[in-house]
Order: structure tokens, then sequence, then C-alpha cells
């Protein structure tokens, strides 16, 4: 059988180094992110490395994502906490999945759900600390809380956990992260004061562990730190977890003159050889990153030219004329010289995570599987 035209081959020794990196720095009190497939890296494979290293949850955004874990056979815990109010309550409880409840309405829909099935729902309060995103207000907070107690005085829920999320915790000293610290310490507090004794407290994501922004709060919700990317831009430890490979499917020679692409927005200036490849922004390439993106095309990088087309790119290769069926490698963790997914943000005006979720369904998945660490993958916390 013929290689893929194009693979996104996942580094899954380096996937374990950032897992026990993190593991490490927070003694244990990870719990590894596999929302969106894993950041595009495969949520099932990722889930079972991160618990192999050290992970003590699992996080996903929806229910569907936490139940896809549960059918992989995993039993750690797994905390779903993006979900609408007429979401299969009843499918988390049955499968001892958490729910993050930002609402007295939303609580209230997973109580019922709960009752329906006999056992209550365990549930992290989410509060908004100043994002204007997911979680509770703060004017609303005390009224959760208190519907809260009364439900778990009932056996309907069972609060397990309070949970935030910094708004600017990739700034190192961000003054804003020291209002929404102090929010968060006087929404455990009035808890606390309406006879809720939760377990679990998380605050800090990726950004907010690498900086300590968010220490001091147990569980840290690492997502993006487990592929390589760091939001803050401050840690050398992390190590990319992605490399985005094709293969020229047809060559040419051009002459001075000769316009690339739609709109002709490149026209060469002197004889070359232009190289195209089967990948285009229907792939995950970024249509802004025309003009400015790069390659690398036998050891060397290569800029790419014109715009970008759904389905093809065309690579300007200078004075060598590159064979169909060459290799060209897109971006990757930089080891060879080849473009990073870093490098292709910038070019992009995006940030790495939009680049690494969104590589198309046509790009072949393929996973370098490293010696397991042979730990167990049962339920840990």
């Amino acid at each position: 059988m013929a290689p893929p035209a194009s693979a996104l081959l996942v580094h899954h020794d380096a996937i374990r180094a950032n897992a026990a990196h993190f593991a490490a720095s927070t003694e244990g009190r990870l719990m590894a992110v596999i929302k969106a497939d894993a950041f595009g890296h495969g949520h099932t494979e990722v889930a079972r490395i991160a618990l192999e290293e050290g992970a003590a949850w699992l996080g996903a955004a929806s229910i569907d994502e936490a139940l896809a874990l549960r059918t992989a056979g995993l039993r750690a815990p797994i905390l779903s906490w993006l979900n609408p109010l007429d979401a299969d309550f009843e499918a988390a409880v049955t499968a001892d999945v958490d729910l993050a409840v930002a609402s007295p309405t939303l609580l209230g829909a997973v109580s019922r759900a709960a009752a329906r099935r006999g056992r209550p729902a365990r549930v992290h309060l989410h509060l908004d600390l100043g994002m204007a995103r997911e979680g509770c207000p703060r004017e609303g907070w005390s009224a959760l809380c208190e519907l809260a107690h009364e439900l778990q005085r009932q056996g309907a829920v069972q609060v397990v956990g309070l949970m935030g999320h910094l708004s600017c915790a990739d700034a190192v000293g961000h003054p804003q992260t020291r209002v929404e610290r102090q929010r968060f310490v006087n929404a455990v507090l009035a808890a606390r004061r309406r006879g809720l004794r939760p377990g679990v407290l998380h605050l800090a994501a990726t950004a907010a562990t690498v900086t300590g922004e968010g220490n001091g709060f147990g569980l840290h919700r690492i997502g993006a730190g487990l592929y390589g990317i760091d939001p803050s831009g401050t840690s050398s430890a992390l190590r990319p977890a992605l490399t985005l490979t094709t293969h020229v499917v047809a060559s040419r020679e051009v002459a001075a003159g000769t316009g690339v692409g739609y709109g002709l927005d490149h026209v060469a200036e002197a004889r070359t050889n232009l190289a195209l490849l089967p990948l285009g922004y229907a792939d995950g390439l970024p249509r802004a990153a025309s003009g400015r993106a790069e390659v690398l095309v036998r050891g060397r990088r290569r800029p790419l030219v014109g715009r970008f087309s759904m389905d093809m790119v065309v690579v300007d290769t200078g004075g060598e004329r590159i064979r169909p069926g060459e290799p060209v490698t897109v971006f990757g963790p930089g080891d060879a010289g080849e473009p990073t997914v870093a490098e292709w943000a910038g070019w992009a005006g995006t940030i790495e995570h939009e680049l690494v979720t969104r590589v198309g369904a046509r790009v072949a998945r393929v996973h370098r599987v490293d010696a397991p660490a042979g730990r167990s993958l049962g339920r840990t916390a």
C-alpha cells in the first residue's frame, strides 16, 4: 500500500515527557485535558499516556467526549465542564462523569437526571472570575452554593469541587491575576460558610501552572502543555508533539514574470522551480499565512508562494527541481530545521492551539508509539 500523501505524525514520547513534567511539577495533582480529540492528537492515546505518567484526572469539554474515554475503558475521574441544559446528564451520572455547573438552572437539570438514575451526581461549582465566559456570575454565587447545599442534603448531588479560570495568567505578574485569585479565595470561603466542603479546588490551566500564577489550589488542568504548547512563552521544558508531512505531487520550471495562484498575488522575479503540495486550507493550513509561510524541502526551508487554495499550495524551490513523490515537512518540533507550529501561528496571526486542532480529516494520523511505562490505567482518585 502506498504511503498517505499527507500525514500527521503524533510523537508519543513528547506527550509522555510533557505529562511526566506536569505530573512532577504539580506533585501528582494533574488533570489531563483531552478535549477536542486531545487537541487533535488522539483522545484515547493521549489519555492513556497521561495516566501512565501520573495524571490523577482527565478533563473533557462535553459529555460525549467524556463518554468516549469511558468507552475506551478508562476509569480515572473525568470532569466535563461545558454542556447545554438538554445534555445527556443521565448518561454522565451512570458513567461516573463529574459535571461542572455554573447556574441554579443547570444544577437543577443535573440533579433531576441524577434522581432518575437513583444516584447522586458529582458536581464542581464553576465561578466566573472575570472572563464573562463560562462560569457563574459572582452575584449569583451565593444562590448557587445554597441550592447545591440543599440538593446535597437531599442526596441528589455531591459537591466534589470548586473551579475557576484565570484570564491573564499567561502574562507573569498581571494585576488582574491577583484580583481573580482573591475572588476565588472569597468564593471558596463563601461556599464553606454555606455548608459545602468540597475536596477538590482547581484554578490553574497550562499558563497559570507554567508561570506559577495558579499555584495553591489543588488540581491543575493541563491541556495545551501536554502537547508542547506554552501560552506564556516562558518554559523551555515542553516538547512539541506533532509533525505534519506531505509529498510533492507535481513540479515545473517557470519563467520570470509567471504568476502563481488566485489573483496572481505572487509573480516570479526570475526563472525558478515550483512544486505543488496536496494540502490547503481544507486540511488546516491557515490561509492567513499566504505569502509568509515556509516548509522544509531537501533539508532547506523554502517559501510557499501565492494564495493558499482549499486543496493545494505551491512552494518555490529555486534552482532545484523537486521530483513528484519527494517528502516535504510542513511543521514539526524544529529539530531538523523545519518550521514549528509556533512559527506557523506567527505567520497566520493566531495561536498554536488553533493550528493543531484544525488539521483536517484527509490527513492521515500516524502514531509513533514508544515503550509504555506500565503503570495502571485504573481509577486513581
